[in-house]
């Protein structure tokens, strides 16, 4: 499949010399549609799920080229990678929904009824590790919510606020513009500051993600 690397790579880099060898390479292990590309010496290699083994050649190319101006940190855009985001805002549709937990069921649904209006669909949702610093993601290939383990015992309203920040992910997908791709546009953030006592429920969740990272350390004064 390094011929389909070497493809991307030339469509969007025409006339341009090859210095790299591109490997390309299906596994068993990623989630569904999740894919990473590593550069070591001279090798790139690409590791896509194989969940894309049916998906187009086009659209393959168009993540393959996605991966790339992102480690070579460049700008370009090209017909495949717009293919590539149209597919990664509809793949959530197709996805099984396999992962449930009832405590994040339950925020989900009083989000989605309160704020929502009931219309997003349940996505996968699990809850991740103790982390004090991510606090929350949406991963549009496996369309799933993972939320940090911190907010197990908190107050449901900062359960609440990161499943909402996350759901918006969710509902409004992101916007590519300039070579940059948007995810907290301004109708995102006119959207969260609709969260009841949001300006409140936020200086709590930096206060129990400060005791989490702080408050398991013991000091001791000589």
């Amino acid at each position: 499949m390094s011929e389909l690397a070497k493809e991307a790579f030339q469509e969007l880099y025409p006339g341009k010399e090859l210095k790299y060898d591109l490997e390309l390479k299906y596994s068993n292990h990623f989630n569904s549609y999740n894919a990473n590309v590593k550069l070591s010496g001279k090798t790139l290699a690409f590791h896509f799920s194989k969940d894309w083994r049916k998906i187009s050649k086009d659209i393959q190319k168009g993540l393959i080229q996605e991966l790339l101006v992102k480690i070579l940190k460049d700008k370009r855009r090209t017909i495949n990678m717009d293919l590539y985001n149209i597919f990664l805002k509809k793949v959530h549709i197709a996805v099984p929904k396999t992962k449930n937990d009832i405590f994040l069921e339950e925020s989900f649904n009083r989000v989605n009824d309160k704020y929502l209006s009931g219309m997003v669909d349940r996505p996968n949702l699990e809850w991740g590790s103790e982390s004090s610093s991510k606090l929350g993601s949406y991963h549009y290939a496996s369309d799933t919510i993972t939320i940090s383990s911190i907010f197990k015992d908190a107050q449901k309203e900062m359960l609440d606020l990161v499943m909402y920040h996350e759901m918006l992910h969710k509902k409004l997908k992101f916007e590519c513009s300039n070579g940059r791709t948007v995810h907290h546009s301004p109708e995102f953030k006119k959207m969260e500051d609709k969260f009841e006592n949001k300006e409140f429920t936020d200086k709590e969740i930096s206060k129990l993600a400060r005791r989490k990272r702080f408050g398991t350390r013991s000091h001791f004064w000589f």
